[in-house]
């Protein structure tokens, strides 16, 4: 592997890190390619050939697992944890959640176990494709 290939390797790992960390903050290109220190369109574009998706599209994975745990370890509306993990609108949350988990919110909810396992195998299980 080359040097400018590990060098722009690194770079996006610090965006990506930027985006698991501070998940529930307003992100946006520009925003994550400053991080990144590279323009947001070279940004996109070698986000999506590292990571295999777009980053506009991993941030909503990061914060729908994020509400899923919410969802199976708390009683509290879904609108409180839409807001909570970073969507501005429950209707926008709702869809994104039944675009990447194949169901709602609420009948995830209903479905959903807590179970009396490390979180980190139960994220590893319920992980959305």
């Amino acid at each position: 592997m080359s040097r400018a290939v590990e060098e722009s390797n690194r770079r996006m790992l610090r965006a990506r890190d930027t985006m698991d960390r501070d998940y529930a903050r307003p992100l946006d290109v520009p925003a994550l390619a400053r991080v990144a220190h590279v323009s947001p369109a070279h940004f996109a574009r070698t986000f999506r050939a590292t990571f295999g998706e777009t980053p506009h599209r991993y941030l909503q994975r990061r914060r729908v697992e994020r509400a899923m745990y919410l969802l199976r370890e708390t009683g509290r509306s879904v609108t409180d944890i839409a807001r909570e993990v970073g969507f501005a609108s429950p209707g926008t949350f709702s869809r994104t959640f039944r675009d990447i988990v194949g169901r709602s919110p609420r009948a995830y909810r209903k479905e959903a176990v807590a179970a009396a396992v490390p979180t980190c195998f139960t994220m590893a299980w319920t992980r959305p494709g």
